[in-house]
């Protein structure tokens, strides 16, 4: 089985981008704040949207399964109050149950939160329980940056996230580390702000002893994990100074890297400098980078043909990346396939 554990619904119908846009508005002019019972979109909507884009490369590609959330740059935290976050979520994260539930062989759901600088992360805690009990989903995404690339919050290590982190490990999911657009001039959304961020909550996980209090927290840092593999010695230099054990003890039973990274030497890195069982196949297509690479006539983020070609790979360590590894890091999505399987053989008996 092929797990892509990094998708987002980056194809939603046009209808919820006007919504937002009204919502927007209202922020100056209340008299135009739309209710949620106001966005109209209907399962044909949802399924065509699906069918013509995630699902047909899904299929093309191989791929049998996405962990499926929120398009990321319009999570877009720093817009508003948490008011304003909360029912954006709650919005998102509902029209990821319905395609969930249109498609439920191919989608399991991973949740916005609704983030706001400034705020209390505590306050997201209904609406992951929310996720998690009523959805059926099996993770969520989290923003170390709700401001939007000027960092305005405290460090993941700082106590200011641990409420957060304790109904993670209540629920045995796993957090995506995932920032959203970036409204500083200096960061590009996709090409600098993301992969910034990914280096960023390694750093701030690394000058830590976060997981001694979490010890099963556990993090997902997508885009092949922004310049720690990479720069690998220079983290475990900096560690060796800071007196830190191993990094092997000391982040990697709860950090985790996924493949989008788009082209065959970046994947070939990833899979020499990091364990077999701290990679998690993903392509979050469609996603940031949607072209055809003219070196190879083939899509950038087509990531399973570079783990295929991956020379230092054996068929084990291939097995682990696209489904082993996400079994693990995801309990609820192993769990989830597994009541699959038993229901299908029950059927069959």
């Amino acid at each position: 089985m092929i797990i892509d554990c990094h998708g987002h619904y980056t194809t939603a119908p046009k209808a919820l981008e006007r919504w937002r846009e009204l919502q927007i508005e209202g922020l100056s002019d209340p008299a135009r704040t739309p209710a949620a019972a106001s966005l109209k979109i209907s399962d044909d909507e949802l399924r065509e949207s699906i069918e013509l884009n995630q699902l047909a490369k899904m299929n093309e590609r191989g791929i049998d399964l996405t962990v499926f959330s929120p398009r990321a740059s319009f999570m877009a935290h720093h817009i508003g109050g948490f008011e304003t976050s909360a029912a954006w979520s709650a919005i998102c994260n509902e029209l990821i149950a319905r395609v969930v539930g249109l498609f439920p062989d191919r989608f399991i759901g991973a949740a916005m939160l609704p983030q706001s600088p400034g705020v209390d992360p505590a306050t997201c805690l209904p609406e992951l329980d929310r996720c998690i009990n009523e959805h059926g989903f099996v993770a969520v995404n989290l923003s170390p940056d709700p401001s939007g690339g000027h960092w305005t919050s405290p460090p993941l290590s700082d106590r200011h996230w641990y409420p957060v982190y304790e109904r993670l490990v209540a629920h045995d999911i796993p957090a995506m580390i995932h920032v959203s657009t970036s409204c500083n001039a200096c960061f590009h959304t996709t090409g600098s702000h993301y992969l910034n961020a990914d280096t960023t909550a390694f750093m701030q996980c690394l000058t830590s002893d976060l997981f001694k209090d979490f010890p099963t927290l556990r993090f997902v840092i997508p885009h092949g994990g922004g310049a720690v593999p990479y720069h690998w010695g220079r983290f475990r230099g900096l560690a060796q100074e800071m007196k830190k054990p191993l990094l092997s003890e000391h982040l990697l039973k709860n950090i985790f890297f996924d493949t989008c990274v788009y082209h065959q030497p970046g994947i070939n890195l990833l899979t020499e400098v990091m364990p077999v069982d701290n990679v998690l196949f993903a392509s979050e297509m469609i996603g940031a980078v949607r072209g055809i690479d003219p070196e190879t006539g083939f899509a950038f983020d087509d990531t399973r043909r570079y783990i295929d070609a991956a020379p230092g790979l054996t068929a084990a360590d291939r097995s682990q990346i696209f489904e082993g590894n996400a079994r693990r890091v995801y309990p609820r999505l192993d769990a989830a396939l597994r009541a699959r399987a038993s229901a299908t053989l029950a059927s069959g008996l």
